[in-house]
């Protein structure tokens, strides 16, 4: 097989490395994930999270330090502007108050003059909350892939169907790999991104399924490869599908570096699923079904033996 794809068309072969690189791609994601594992956010592990604002323009890393010497455990510090500035706390084992969980860090901060800093909300998010949305989100992926599944068995033929399939899985294999890699906070906001991954990866793989389908269909004297055929089929929506693609990255883009902080991890998953997401469909979607067997005699009409019969009477 390995031989049939070093020596077919150019296009037959970068699909080939192309799907090589996805599958070495999957199993580096894989292997971060059980060794780092994703970076939850207070959404899901619960805990305090404080917003306040300086008086005027500070270093992250010298409020950070500043912080440190009167701060009694762990805390996460994040930049919201030049002088808005979010803390996380993971929750304490010995208090249920809804107090900040050192708050000899908040009068130092707000007695030092030279941050002179204003807490603006200080809350406490249990993990009780924290494990029913999480649970909940996952039932919500959970159901988003079953209806994808049926509705790819209803539309496609079975190889279709099953590329469609593996591309979306890997779509989000390598987003939640990212993440895992660069351990960037995971929170609703992320797992809302994922929902909208495999809606525009599905929608992808659909585009290019379709045509190698017509194709295939129209295809019934068997004169081109099932290779060319799809590759044929890729360079029909190839253009499409890059101008979708890049109109919707520069979206996600704007948000990434306009929005702030808040929505930085839903832009760049979502930009990371999108780019993925058009690699797999021309790399996995359709190059699966050929290794599979894909060809144009799974779409010839079958007909009994009278019905043959009948159409080769003069």
């Amino acid at each position: 097989m390995l031989n049939y794809f070093l020596k077919g068309e150019k296009g037959t072969r970068l699909r080939f490395m192309g799907m090589l690189l996805s599958a070495i791609l999957v199993l580096l994601s894989v292997f971060t994930l059980t060794q780092k594992g994703l970076n939850f956010g207070l959404d899901f592990t619960g805990g305090y999270l404080t917003e306040f604002t300086t008086s005027q323009s500070v270093e992250l890393k010298e409020l950070q330090s500043f912080i440190a010497k009167n701060h009694n455990g762990e805390f996460e510090l994040t930049a919201q502007g030049n002088s808005h500035f979010q803390l996380k706390e993971a929750p304490s084992a010995s208090t249920t108050s809804t107090t900040a969980n050192s708050p000899d860090w908040q009068s130092a901060v707000t007695q030092n003059d030279d941050i002179n800093a204003q807490v603006l909300s200080s809350a406490y998010i249990g993990s009780q909350v924290g494990d029913e949305l999480f649970d909940q989100g996952c039932l919500a992926m959970f159901a988003a892939m079953i209806a994808v599944m049926i509705y790819l068995a209803v539309r496609f033929e079975w190889r279709l169907a099953l590329g469609s399939v593996v591309a979306l899985v890997h779509d989000l294999i390598l987003v939640l790999g990212l993440f895992s890699l660069l351990q960037i906070e995971f929170n609703l906001t992320v797992l809302a991104s994922l929902l909208a991954i495999i809606g525009y990866s599905l929608n992808d793989s659909i585009i290019v399924g379709d045509r190698v389908r017509e194709l295939l269909r129209v295809q019934s004297n068997n004169v081109l490869s099932p290779a060319t055929i799809i590759n044929n089929a890729i360079k029909s929506t190839l253009t499409r599908t890059l101008i979708t693609s890049g109109t919707t990255l520069a979206t996600v883009a704007s948000v990434w570096l306009l929005a702030g902080a808040p929505l930085q991890g839903f832009a760049i998953a979502l930009f990371t699923g999108i780019v993925v997401g058009t690699f797999s469909s021309i790399c996995i979607a359709a190059t699966l079904p050929e290794l599979l067997g894909l060809s144009a005699k799974n779409y010839e009409v079958k007909v009994d033996a009278h019905t043959q019969t009948l159409l080769d009477m003069p």
